[in-house]
């Protein structure tokens, strides 16, 4: 077994329980800009969204299962990509595809239906893969991991505050279009720096484990991400779509996937610092593929 198997990271109970108040309070945040509309569009654009919810749901687990396979890596590590895979799409590719001419409203859609079923998909999706990962249940022994407990975590953290924003937009939309800025803005503040100071108290954890992740996340994320993209291209979807797919195949809400980790897995090192450093990569590659594309558009060289 190798020594990251057996890192565990720091976090106090205080400061578990806020990281959980500060997702729940981000997702709370997302959700004031959601309406019916977003998941109607689904309905009305069947082709697109069928193709982008099988890439996020069904190809990104399969794809991240096979890098698991192919490039050694102790059993934590691979947990924390299925983990990562397991997710629902981060908000920030909403900003990335608008920002690199994709189709919005797609982005915005398939992020708001895969946000809502994560309860069912993220503990199933993780529970199947890791269950086909040598080692890893030899991990798991002495952690409770019970998928009804998941399911309703994740339902307290993501389900409730969903529905408790929507609602607001929809019988107050000027008050929700009030707070919903300031409210994003506090909420990733609070949270970024949680993570911060939940990795300064185990910096030398870091110095001597991140190389272990570091290129490993960002090969994963560019095959996501170029997979995305190929996938949508494959069935004839127009580039306005394969840009947001794209998006919402590479970039995963690793926040919950920390705050399953330190709730369920005693903040698992392995798991940890995959998700830990998989957050802050997306967001910088995403925001390089959309001013690339962005680039591209005004040069009118990408079709």
């Amino acid at each position: 077994m190798h020594d990251i198997d057996q890192l565990k990271i720091n976090f106090e109970q205080d400061q578990l329980f806020l990281l959980n108040v500060c997702l729940a309070f981000i997702m709370f945040g997302i959700s004031l800009d959601l309406t019916l509309e977003d998941f109607k569009r689904l309905v009305k654009n069947p082709k697109s969204a069928v193709i982008g919810l099988t890439s996020q749901l069904i190809l990104l687990p399969i794809l991240t299962f096979g890098i698991t396979k192919i490039w050694p890596m102790p059993p934590s590590m691979a947990m924390g990509l299925i983990m990562v895979a397991s997710c629902p799409g981060g908000n920030i590719s909403n900003f990335a595809v608008h920002l690199g001419k994709g189709n919005t409203a797609l982005s915005i859609s398939l992020t708001s239906f895969v946000t809502m079923v994560a309860v069912l998909t993220t503990p199933l999706t993780f529970n199947i893969w890791t269950s086909f990962v040598p080692g890893a249940a030899d991990l798991m022994q002495g952690i409770s991991v019970n998928p009804i407990t998941m399911f309703k975590t994740i339902a307290q953290l993501i389900l409730i505050p969903l529905m408790a924003g929507m609602a607001i937009r929809h019988y107050q939309p000027n008050f929700a279009n009030r707070i919903r800025k300031p409210i994003n803005m506090l909420s990733l503040l609070i949270f970024t720096a949680m993570i911060l100071v939940a990795l300064y108290e185990n910096l030398e954890q870091m110095r001597i484990y991140l190389h272990l992740v570091f290129f490993l996340v960002l090969v994963h994320n560019a095959l996501a991400l170029l997979m995305g993209y190929q996938w949508a291209k494959s069935w004839g979807l127009p580039l306005v779509d394969r840009k947001a797919i794209s998006m919402e195949t590479g970039i995963q809400n690793s926040g919950l996937g920390l705050v399953l980790i330190f709730n369920f897995f005693e903040g698992l090192g392995g798991m940890m610092l995959v998700a830990a450093w998989w957050g802050i990569w997306d967001m910088i590659s995403g925001l390089l593929l959309a001013l690339y594309w962005k680039w591209r558009a005004g040069k009118g060289t990408l079709k």
